[in-house]
Order: structure tokens, then C-alpha cells, then sequence
């Protein structure tokens, strides 16, 4: 089992193993347009798929956006040999919406949840020298608003900011030879006030015994610690103390920033008590906080000013997947060129490749949940169940900095009258700093904030002027709190304490450019150099409102219908990249030329 073959990237970069296997590729596959079929001898397999794209996408030679209830997948594969102490593991990054896997017609895993992982022990079913016969039914009913659905659209074709839907399997299907006895979770952090690394693992053996864990800290081939731990009732949990270079040049060699994404490299091994090495992974964390004080973000202690943009985090051919890791990490390295520090990733759960990247190119990540668009019991059981996974699957991360539950009151569209809704996002923010008391939350970002860190406002005005008096000082903020509804809607309900929180124009601009008349922006533009100019004149002002602790514009790039991106879907800039970088930084815009034809600029 390799990874060389792969050009998906590792699929868990944050606990990676030397023997996997990706099963991307030709699968075959059925539609279920009404969900009459339960198990896989009812299933006429007629076509193939590939996978992980979903049907929706053309990239995966179906392209068929019709609603439908479900489809199924079948692969026959060999796995390897597997010695007694070893176990196959199938992996799934992400299965819309729900998912049933069966071995060799057996059911060996469920699963509800249409951005988180899940996985499956299918040792029992191998045998040496016999292909594995893999089944997967995925069920997505494309007209339930109570699941977390984000931007895929209830109606028959993609509408207003509302895209294709994303069905069935859709981030990659893997395989890992695992040993028996094994590091099951890991969990680090750092708490830069103490100098320290937090260290949780969870270890699982099928034999009881005296097991140790061995950590191993490396940053720039300099050893930061080596220690070895006992492992007590399958847990581990330690705080590791670094030690501080005491002056600011040496510690902030250390320090994890877009500006100098240092990371630490961090090697487990899990041990018997003869000493020998029965599991080997590998991961990374970070030295780096973001805090707010006052009404300013403290990046690692300092003020830092955030230049994010809004990323949805699709590609024309392939959806909501990515073509393959290259392209995933060209985002990262476009969204850096074009002069932001940071990305929110709007309305998805984005594949861990992304954010693997951003740990490794230095990018700060607002990461928020997909909205369902209820609000019930069976609404809410559901989102915050993917949520906590959600958590689970990428409080690791340095690149993210801040979690967003809920957008614009999706979901909750009555949070002003009722209090149940109130309680609702106020309890979510509560358990996601429960969760993760390391990282801000932003509760409800966009307007009606009830519970928050960071006070996040959506505001498309296109005219600097007006948005020069609104946002001017800080003396404005009561009468905006108060008397403003950029969106349509209060800034903050309820009790919220607004004065001593940031202020985040969270999302702004969205300036379309296309060819296509019936394409969608919140503002027009017919040129390139009137967006190029519309966009200068929007940074030059929002970079003079003090009361700001920073901005995302909308968007990276143009998504389906809606083209307001600066760079179009196939990510090429409408501009030149170095204006839209000295605007993005509030530079003086340099001389240059026309913008170029499609696919022909570098990366700075």
C-alpha cells in the first residue's frame, strides 16, 4: 500500500500513516432516483462513476443535476496481505448525506453527515488472494431543509447564491493497514502564554497491556522535545513545555503567521512494554494565537489587521472537489498573492487538504458550519451532532483561527422575537468555546449577533463614500449598532455587550463582472477597469475606517451563476493580480498592462 500513486494528497493530514491506499477512480455505479432500492442485490449497477466527484459535476462523467433520492457504488478491489496484528481500515472524507457501506454484501458502517469522515474496520472480511467487493448507497434527499445543506440549492437548478447540489460520494475513499493496537485520535494545540504544546490521544488495543507513548517535537531539524508517556485507561494527555528563546528575534523564528508559517513536526509512537514499536504517526501543530482585546485581533500578542476574502470552494468541472492537490494548493497560493492573510471558507466544510495547506503556506481560516434552513428539534439534533465532528475532525488545524456556526440567521430566521433561537445560537457559541477554548467564535456572523467574539457585519454598499460615514470611528458604533441595518437587519440583538467586541466587515463588495447578462453580483460593473477601479476605491476606504479590526471581501472567485469573484471560476484575475494585491493592501497601485489572457501570470 502506497501513496505515491495519488493526486488527492494524503487524505488525514493532521494523523498520517506510510501504508494507504486511495481508491479514487472508475467505481460502478446506479442511480436511485426515488430510493426504492435497500440493498445491494436490488442494485443494477448500469454505468461508472468517477470518484470522488459528485454526480452533479461533470468530472465525474455523469453530470446530472436532477433531484434525485440516492445512488449506489460498487468497487471490487484486492487489498493487501494482512499479517495477524494488522487491520484494513476504509476511510471516507465525505458522503452527501448519508451513507451505508457494505463488504461482501454485509453492512459493515452507517453514517449521517454530508462534510465529515467516517470509517469502517473491514478486516473481518478480507481474504488472502480474493477482491474485496465495496458497496456504498448514499442517500441525499435534495429537498430537506432541515439537514446542513449550505449553498446547495432545494429548487430544481441553481438560483440567486444558491448552487448545484453536491450528492453521494464526493472527498476521497482510502484505505490504511493499521496496526491492531493503535493511536486512534490525536488532538494538539498551544497555548503561546505558557510556551507550551497540548498533547491528547486516544490509543485503542484489542489486547490489554502496558502501553507508552513516545512524542517527538522537531522545527527547522532542531529537536524541541522528546518524551516518553504512559498510557493510562487508553488516554493520553500532556501539556509539553518548550523552551522560550526569552528575546522576541528567537521566539519569533518559532511563531506560526501567514507572514512565517513555521510549523513543528510531530512524531508518535506508540510502544509496548518490551519497547517495541507497535504504531507510527506523523503530524504537525504550531506555535500561534488569535485574540481579541478590546476592540482589537491580537495575532501571536501583537495587533494584527485580517485581509480575508470569502472562498466557496468550487471548481468549474468538478464541484465542490477539487481536480486534484495542485489545484487546492493554488488557491491557497492565489488568495496569498492577491495580498489577503486570510480566507473564510463560506458555507462548506472544505476537504483537509485545504487546510493543510493553509497550516503550510501560513493562511488564517474562518471555518464555518453549512447552514440547514429549519428550525426544529430534528434541525437542530442534526447540526450540532456534525458540528461536534466537525470540531473533532479539525481543531488540530493552526491555520484555523476562528469557528462561525451559523450565517446570517439561517436557520434561525426569527432570533430578534424568539427566544428559543436566541438560546440556540447562544448555546452553540457556548459549546464551541467549551469544545475549543483556544479559538474565537463568531456566533452568528452577518447581523442579529447574540453570542460572539468577533461582531461580523455584512454590508454590499457599493459606494465608499457611504461606507466612510458609517464605519469612520469608533465613536459611530453606538448610533451603527442601533440605528444602522446595513443587511436589512440589527446588528445585535438581545444582551449582546457590543462595545468591547472587534468589529469585522465581514463580508463586502461582491462586484460582478461577467459576460453573461443573466449573471448574478450584488453590485454591476461592465469593464475590467471599472472593477479594477471600484474595487481600489473599496479598499482604499474600508483600509481608513479605524472602528475595523480588519475585512473579507466577497469573493476569490466567480461560482456557477454568481460572478462576482476576482478571479473568474477557472481562476483566472479580472485585473491584473498585482493591483488587486496593492489594493487588497492598501497600496498605491502600481503601473502595469492590460490585464492578461486567461492562464498566462505567475504567482509572486
Amino acid at each position: 500500500m502506497t501513496s505515491a500513486l495519488s493526486l488527492r494528497g494524503y487524505p488525514r493530514p493532521m494523523l498520517r500513516r506510510a501504508e494507504w491506499t486511495d481508491l479514487s477512480g472508475k467505481w460502478e455505479f446506479a442511480i436511485d432516483r426515488d430510493g426504492s432500492w435497500h440493498e445491494p442485490s436490488q442494485v443494477s449497477f448500469d454505468r461508472e462513476i468517477e470518484v470522488p466527484f459528485a454526480i452533479e459535476s461533470q468530472r465525474s462523467g455523469i453530470g446530472d443535476d436532477t433531484p434525485i433520492s440516492g445512488c449506489w457504488y460498487r468497487l471490487r478491489w484486492l487489498p493487501p496481505a494482512l499479517t495477524p496484528e494488522q487491520r484494513l481500515l476504509l476511510h471516507f472524507g465525505a458522503v452527501d448525506y448519508a451513507a451505508a457501506v457494505f463488504c461482501n454484501g454485509q453492512l459493515v458502517t452507517r453514517h449521517q453527515g454530508g462534510y465529515t469522515p467516517f470509517y469502517a474496520d473491514v478486516t473481518g472480511h478480507v481474504r488472502v488472494g480474493q477482491h474485496l467487493e465495496i458497496v456504498v448507497h448514499a442517500y441525499d434527499e435534495p429537498h430537506d431543509l432541515a439537514k446542513p445543506r449550505g449553498k446547495q440549492d432545494w429548487q430544481p437548478k441553481a438560483h440567486s447564491i444558491w448552487y448545484p447540489r453536491t450528492t453521494g460520494i464526493w472527498q476521497t475513499v482510502w484505505a490504511e493497514r493499521a496496526p491492531a493496537s493503535r493511536i486512534e485520535t490525536l488532538r494538539l494545540s498551544s497555548k503561546l502564554e505558557t510556551w507550551e504544546i497540548a498533547l491528547s490521544a486516544r490509543v485503542v488495543a484489542e489486547v490489554p497491556q502496558l502501553l507508552r507513548l513516545s512524542v517527538r517535537l522537531t522545527a527547522g531539524g532542531q529537536l524541541l522535545a522528546s518524551d516518553v508517556y504512559s498510557v493510562v485507561s487508553g488516554e493520553v494527555h500532556r501539556r509539553i513545555a518548550l523552551s522560550d528563546p526569552g528575546i522576541d528575534d528567537s521566539r519569533n523564528v518559532l511563531l506560526w503567521s501567514p507572514e512565517s508559517p513555521t510549523l513543528i513536526q510531530v512524531e508518535l509512537e506508540l510502544l509496548d512494554d518490551e519497547g517495541r514499536v507497535l504504531d507510527h504517526v506523523e503530524s504537525h501543530t504550531a506555535l500561534r494565537s488569535l485574540s481579541a482585546k478590546g476592540h482589537r485581533l491580537l495575532l501571536n500578542g501583537r495587533p494584527y489587521p485580517l485581509r480575508m476574502v470569502l472562498d466557496q470552494g468550487y471548481w468549474p468541472d468538478s464541484g465542490a472537489t477539487a481536480p486534484d492537490d495542485d489545484a487546492v494548493r493554488r488557491d491557497v497560493e492565489l488568495i496569498k498573492a492577491m495580498g489577503f492573510n486570510g480566507a473564510r471558507k463560506h458555507q462548506k466544510i472544505e476537504d483537509p487538504r485545504y487546510l493543510y495547506w493553509a497550516d503550510v503556506l501560513g493562511l488564517l481560516v474562518f471555518e464555518e458550519m453549512p447552514s440547514a434552513y429549519r428550525f426544529t428539534q430534528d434541525s437542530i439534533e442534526r447540526l450540532v451532532k456534525e458540528w461536534l465532528d466537525v470540531l473533532r475532525r479539525d481543531s488540530s488545524h493552526p491555520c484555523i483561527v476562528a469557528w462561525v456556526p451559523f450565517n446570517e440567521s439561517w436557520g434561525v430566521p426569527n432570533l430578534p422575537e424568539s427566544r428559543a433561537e436566541r438560546h440556540y445560537v447562544q448555546a452553540l457559541y457556548h459549546l464551541t468555546r467549551t469544545i475549543d477554548p483556544d479559538r474565537l467564535v463568531l456566533g452568528n456572523d452577518g447581523w442579529e449577533s447574540v453570542a460572539t467574539d468577533i461582531i461580523g457585519i455584512h454590508d454590499y454598499d457599493s459606494d465608499p463614500g457611504r461606507l466612510t460615514r458609517r464605519y469612520s470611528d469608533r465613536e459611530a458604533l453606538p448610533r451603527l449598532l442601533t440605528e444602522e441595518r446595513p443587511g436589512g437587519r440589527a446588528i445585535v440583538v438581545g444582551e449582546q455587550h457590543s462595545n468591547e467586541h472587534p468589529i469585522l466587515l465581514s463580508e463586502f463588495g461582491g462586484i460582478a463582472l461577467s459576460k453573461d447578462a443573466s449573471a448574478w453580483g450584488y453590485s454591476q460593473v461592465r469593464s475590467r477597469q471599472d472593477l479594477q477601479r471600484l474595487y481600489t476605491e473599496l479598499l482604499r476606504a474600508v483600509h481608513g475606517l479605524r472602528m475595523l479590526s480588519g475585512f473579507c471581501y466577497t469573493q476569490f472567485t466567480d461560482t456557477y451563476q454568481e460572478a462576482n469573484g476576482l478571479l473568474y471560476a477557472d481562476r483566472t484575475p479580472k485585473f491584473p493580480i498585482e493591483r488587486i494585491r496593492a489594493a487588497t493592501l492598501g497600496q498605491d497601485v502600481p503601473p502595469g498592462t492590460e490585464p492578461p489572457p486567461p492562464g498566462q501570470f505567475e504567482v509572486p
